[in-house]
């Protein structure tokens, strides 16, 4: 492990050469503030816009990690409405929810479902205290029976109104707004890494330049 963070940091520091150092600087003031202590599982979403706008959602709140499962419909990302976000947030897919809530447990989280139809925890009153991934379901099914089987807990967003619900990427954006507000003013120990930050660094350096492939044959070449 040790040599190989010291190796991207060695190409990390060649390849920083090719972008502006105010491009360097925000990569690293923006790493200051990811997370992935919050995490989102999307499963199995019809529309193409609401995928796109969750992970623009994640990007925008900090969150490092998305979780997409497309076993139903296919790829749902589309990149005009993400607006680029793809290239920042970590979209790791699944053909399955089982394989999802595996691959979440062995990295130490919780299941969170969202829903507004039982006796969920409002938002308000809901303590982050551990790594948490928070479940998203389809726009008329809502979450599948798996889920709801496999879920630590329950969370809704308190509604006043006659309307039982709001669009998924809307209630992504309240939910996770609230929870990294929460996260910010916690002890909790949040923060990437920093090897987690050198690797983010290096992939983001790597996707700001254009000739990226013909740079890389050359330093593996010379080095």
């Amino acid at each position: 492990m040790y040599i190989r963070i010291m190796i991207d940091y060695q190409l990390l520091k060649y390849l920083e050469e090719f972008i502006t150092p105010e491009r360097k600087d925000r990569f690293a003031k923006i790493l200051d503030d990811r997370t992935k202590y919050i995490t989102v599982a999307i499963e199995d979403v019809f529309q193409l816009h609401n995928t796109s706008a969750v992970i623009r959602s994640c990007e925008i709140f900090g969150i490092q990690e998305a979780h997409v499962i497309e076993g139903r419909y296919g790829k749902r990302l589309d990149k005009n409405i993400a607006m680029g976000a793809e290239q920042w947030v970590d979209v790791i897919r699944y053909s399955n929810t089982r394989n999802c809530i595996n691959q979440l447990r062995n990295n130490g989280y919780q299941i969170i479902a969202t829903t507004p139809h039982n006796n969920s925890c409002h938002l308000n009153e809901f303590t982050l205290n551990k790594k948490t991934a928070l479940f998203f379901g389809t726009e008329r099914e809502g979450l599948s029976e798996v889920v709801f089987k496999e879920a630590d807990g329950f969370l809704k967003i308190p509604m006043l109104g006659f309307t039982e619900s709001l669009n998924i990427s809307v209630s992504a954006a309240i939910i996770l707004q609230y929870l990294r507000t929460q996260l910010n003013g916690s002890d909790l120990k949040w923060r990437l890494s920093p090897n987690e930050k050198i690797e983010k660094r290096l992939d983001w350096t790597k996707k700001s330049i254009k000739s990226i492939n013909e740079i890389l044959d050359r330093y593996y070449k010379e080095n």
